[in-house]
């Protein structure tokens, strides 16, 4: 983890794996800020702590590696309401993989990151619906009639 991490630009851990990588519970927003503040001073990248399996809604919180004027992290809450569906089956590869598409577009990384979770959220809200249990969500979802 010490070595690999900070080669990244932009970690991307739900919050089960934020609390396994801190070793501390993530029970509420302030403390999903909190994790992902922690891990981004840890391993010197950016990281998004998504909220899909939080408390709330299905909200994520970004802290950039980059600092604001007053010297302090940045951060960007994300917010969505969470969709109601049993097909969910790649959501973490399919966000990062849109974060990973923007930032090879040039966008800065909250507009990648936001436009991903657009993505993700458009995909998920589609209501594709294959095989049992969990399916996929749909990835061709911008391309149907």
């Amino acid at each position: 983890v010490g070595r690999l991490l900070p080669l990244a630009r932009v970690i991307t851990p739900n919050i089960p794996e934020a609390e396994a990588l801190l070793g501390e519970p993530v029970r509420s927003e302030a403390e999903q800020e909190a994790a992902a503040l922690a891990l981004a001073e840890r391993l010197g990248c950016a990281v998004l702590v998504k909220g899909g399996h939080g408390v709330a809604d299905a909200n994520d919180v970004l802290v950039e590696s980059a600092v604001d004027d007053e010297g302090a992290p940045r951060v960007t809450w994300l917010r969505a309401p969470r969709v109601k569906t049993g097909n969910t089956h790649g959501t973490g590869c399919t966000l990062s993989s849109a974060i990973a598409c923007g930032l090879a577009e040039g966008l800065a990384l909250p507009e990648a990151v936001s436009r991903a979770k657009a993505y993700l959220t458009g995909a998920l809200s589609s209501g594709l619906d294959l095989g049992h249990g969990s399916g996929p969500v749909d990835h061709m979802w911008r391309h149907r009639a």
